[in-house]
């Protein structure tokens, strides 16, 4: 009778364990609904970036949740996280390498501590126009891109983006690249960007997105340079007199997810997601692009005095920072980037 006992108090202990095996999936969160079908397991992600609530990043994320959702009859569910909450870029990427956060949407200036090819995008003038970025980020260079990230722990689904970055100062109007010398300007911290400054005179200080809109109010520095909807969504307008309409460096934002987690999807739900990553792209680029069409009128409301520039002139003065970084992230790169553009 005591070894009857025994047997069945074993038994219920590797029932519970079993239970206890089941509520502890990996990779994003996963939580248990109940239907007159049965459990349905519903797998929670979450997004982060570092911009406001108000830029295309969020509303573009947004449009990604939805689309999985949708995708995916409810089973994923997508939760976005806005203004660093999760991390800055390089701390949010080091984190889906080690699977303690699940997406994120960022510039490519981090990752080319993972690649020096990825510096290729950092490059002043890269790019003509938004067209042919299009053409190299969706085409088979920006996919092999992508790809080369899998072997860091990182899965790439799609290239979003922030748009063509724009000067902004409190000191004087600019016109020619000259019209920066002396002036303290915020840079990423990416050294491709401070040396193009640099080359046509300026003093490049990198320094924290989260700290900037306070170090140019208090005139620790006296320019920055971003996008337009960066622009208006930061209120950088309420410190700063000058937009100059440079377009030196175009951002692409990659958005991507940790390789743990997509390997431990089903082909159905990697499926759902990669579609929903290329609709909600296009999406957020349109946004970005209307926003560029809309703020800059509103900006000059707001009173900032914007000037044009001669953008041969500038990618003529900026031109040495090609000879300077063609060694380090190779001729060949940078050569497929100009010839996908034909």
């Amino acid at each position: 009778m005591f070894k009857g006992k025994k047997l069945a108090l074993v038994a219920l202990v590797i029932v519970l364990g079993m239970f206890l095996v089941a509520g502890c999936g990996g990779g994003g969160e996963s939580t248990e609904t109940s239907s007159d079908e049965g459990k349905a397991e519903t797998i929670n992600l979450k997004v982060g970036h570092v911009l406001a609530p108000t830029h295309p990043y969020q509303t573009g994320l947004e449009k990604f949740a939805e689309l999985v959702a949708e995708k995916t009859d409810g089973k994923v569910k997508v939760d976005v996280f806005h203004s660093s909450q999760l991390g800055n870029e390089r701390e949010m990427i080091e984190a889906l390498q080690m699977g303690t956060l699940d997406m994120t949407l960022v510039s490519t200036a981090p990752l080319a501590g993972f690649s020096n090819a990825f510096l290729v995008f950092d490059l002043p003038f890269i790019f003509e126009d938004r067209e042919s970025a299009y053409k190299v980020l969706d085409g088979e260079f920006g996919t092999d891109m992508l790809n080369s990230l899998e072997n860091s722990g990182i899965k790439g689904l799609a290239y979003w983006e922030n748009g063509f970055r724009n000067v902004t100062n409190s000191r004087r109007p600019v016109v020619h690249p000259s019209d920066m010398e002396g002036m303290k300007i915020r840079t990423m911290e990416n050294k491709i960007h401070m040396a193009s400054f640099r080359t046509i005179g300026a003093d490049p200080t990198p320094m924290a997105f989260g700290e900037l809109f306070t170090a140019l109010q208090q005139q620790t520095v006296d320019a920055q340079e971003n996008p337009l909807p960066i622009i208006f969504t930061s209120n950088f307008f309420e410190v700063q007199d000058h937009l100059a309409m440079t377009g030196h460096f175009y951002a692409a934002a990659p958005l991507l997810i940790s390789k743990q987690l997509w390997d431990s999807f089903s082909p159905e739900i990697q499926d759902a997601i990669q579609e929903a990553a290329i609709e909600a792209r296009d999406f957020e680029r349109q946004t970005v692009s209307d926003m560029d069409a809309e703020l800059l009128g509103t900006l000059k409301e707001k009173g900032m005095q914007v000037t044009e520039v001669d953008k041969k002139e500038w990618r003529e003065a900026m031109k040495p920072v090609y000879d300077e970084f063609e060694a380090e992230i190779g001729a060949d790169v940078i050569q497929k980037v100009l010839d996908a553009q034909k």
